[in-house]
Parts: structure tokens; sequence; C-alpha cells
């Protein structure tokens, strides 16, 4: 699936050098569209960085301060270097710039993960000078367009198909990107609750049904893992749950519920760095298991406030981290362009890395 993303981007890409596994970016020097001059397409690369942090640090707390609600990152541009670190980390060369043609300075970004049946779609960025100008739209083409070319895997015994899911969880907050995406084919799937939670210094001191059969993972849950996700989702992303736990960066966490017949009831992730706490991604069986699992990885958080998504059709689970006293800061909604499965269980996504 990966060499067909890199097939189909090294024929449209603009800018030769580095970038999605060292091929992606490597085309015929052309610009990348007849039609859109005024910027050019490229990779990230690690020179980038700081200039793509910016970006998102900028853009993101401009935003959310033109509609009143103030900023979403402290602390300086820094602590939005998480982004890049994460995914590089994940899968080099999965962030497309927009850069103007004539000055090199960044126009907008949008982060994107290959996964094995499905592409995720990350955290998109434009520069406030250029907002309404087509950037969002453009990036949004490209991903889409190699998703549409990537090679999927056989069903039915038929070979390999082509083109792959694009998957994301945007804000209902922003009806801009929601017309972007939905105007790109995406459909709205499930609708979550983000939760904002502040975690005493000393730890919660509420309990849920099962929490002490919660354990920390171990990489040889990574199997079933998969298992539990592909069975709730339909998707695999067992790559991103063995990066959580082998946690390199030392800024990652998951926990398990076992069950009883030997399976894993429920799993959830966590990051806690200065540019992202959150809990998440996770999946559960039950509302019950996500409980168990949510309240363990939260109180790992202690004397911070992380954010968490809760389908609103859960509402035993909603009122239960009511009384562990979270409150709503904001509406999401998960939206799938292609083939999607219906969501069992609950699912408990993230935006960092994205959701599945």
């Amino acid at each position: 699936m990966f060499a067909a993303l890199t097939r189909a981007a090294r024929s449209s890409m603009p800018f030769a050098g580095e970038g999605l596994r060292d091929r992606l970016v490597r085309g015929s020097g052309d610009t990348l569209s007849a039609v859109m001059t005024e910027m050019v397409l490229r990779a990230m690369v690690p020179d980038d960085w700081d200039a793509v942090a910016e970006l998102v640090y900028t853009s993101t707390n401009y935003w959310y301060a033109s509609k009143g609600a103030g900023a979403i990152f402290a602390g300086g541009p820094d602590v939005a270097r998480v982004f890049p670190e994460v995914y590089e980390a994940l899968d080099p060369g999965c962030c497309i710039l927009a850069v103007h043609p004539r000055t090199g300075r960044l126009m907008g970004s949008c982060f994107f993960h290959p996964r094995e049946t499905h592409v995720s779609l990350g955290i998109m960025n434009v520069h406030p000078a250029h907002f309404g100008t087509g950037v969002a739209r453009r990036l949004l083409r490209h991903i889409t367009d190699l998703a549409d070319a990537a090679d999927r895997p056989a069903t039915g015994g038929d070979g390999v198909g082509r083109g792959l899911p694009v998957r994301l969880v945007s804000s209902a907050m922003n009806l801009d990107s929601f017309s972007l995406y939905t105007r790109a084919g995406f459909v709205p799937r499930r609708t979550y609750q983000d939760i904002l939670l502040a975690v005493p210094a000393g730890g919660l001191s509420h309990d849920a049904p099962g929490r002490a059969q919660v354990r920390s993972a171990t990489v040889a849950d990574v199997p079933a893992i998969v298992a539990l996700e592909e069975e709730l989702t339909g998707i695999r992303r067992g790559g991103d749950f063995a990066h959580f736990i082998e946690n390199r960066a030392g800024i990652w966490h998951v926990s398990v519920l076992d069950g009883r017949d030997g399976r894993l009831d429920a799993v959830v992730a966590s990051v806690a760095h200065p540019g992202s706490r959150m809990v998440g991604p996770g999946v559960s069986r039950s509302e019950s298991g996500a409980a168990a699992v949510l309240l363990a990885e939260l109180d790992r958080h202690r004397g911070h406030s992380p954010v968490f998504l809760v389908p609103v059709e859960c509402g035993d689970l909603v009122r239960q981290v009511y009384g562990w006293g979270g409150r709503n800061v904001e509406m999401h909604v998960h939206q799938v362009r292609g083939a999607c499965l219906p969501f069992s269980g609950v699912t408990l996504p993230s935006f960092m890395p994205e959701t599945g």
C-alpha cells in the first residue's frame, strides 16, 4: 500500500528532496498544479520542523482566539514540535507543506498517516494570511489523491483492490473545515463530546467496575489490541500501538482491560506533553470497560487537565465522566471518505496522532 502512495506522489510532487519514506517527493521538478500556481506542495523535511511547529501554534491559536475560545497552545511554538516529532517517528515524510513559490514561506501544512486499512488525516493548518485562499483544499486533494491511488488488502479472493478510505476527526465548531471535508466526499459517522478533566495532584478518588483489572500494556498485547480494534471498527494500526507501548519518547502510556474469555475488553493510550495532553486513542466493547481504562489512564495525569473524546450516544459513560469532574469544552465529528463499517462498542479517538 505504501509503495502505491509513493508512486502516486512521485508523479505529482514538485520538489526534489527526501520525504514519504525517502521517495515521495522525488518528482520532475515541475510546479504541482497549473491551476494553482500561487503555491507549491512538497513533503516536510527535518529542517522544516521549527517552521511547521510555529505554523501549527500560530494558526491554531489564531483561529480559536478569533472565535472567542482563547488560545489552545501555551508556552511558545516549541511545544508544537511534538507534531513533526511524533509523525516522523511513526512514518517519515507524512506531512505535506504548501509553500509560497517566490518566498518559500509556509502557507499551510497537513499531517497524514497511511495505515494498512485506511489513510488518516491529521492536523491541518493554514497561515492566517492565507485563510480562504484554497490552501487547505489543495492539501486535502493531494492526500485524497494518494489514498485513491493506493493498494488496499485483497478481499474475497479477488486480488488487491485500489483506493483506501480516508478518516479524520474534525471540530464541529469549525464549519469551514466541516464543509471542506463534506465537499470532498467525507461523511459524518460519529459525534463526540470533548471532555476536559482536571486531575488532582493526589489522583482521582473515583472507581469504576473493572478498574482493578486494568493493567499497563506490553508489546506482547499488540496482536490482541489490533484484533479488538478491527473487530469493533474494521481498521488496523498495530504500528501505532506498538509505538505508544515502546514509548521511546517518554510521553506515551497504554492501559488495557483483560476480558474473562482471554481476549481484551478495552484499550486506551494517552500522551503527556506540553503540546498535547490527551487520553486516546482507544476502543472498548462496553461503556463500563471504557470507563475502567479511561479512569486508569486519566489518573496518570495527576496535576494536569487532559482532554478526551466520548461518543455522544454513550450516555452512561458521559454521566460517569461528569461525576469525575469532567466538563464539555467542544464537539468533534468523525468523518470518513470511502468505505466505513458501522461502529461497534465505544471508540475513544485522539488528535495526536490522528484517530483511525
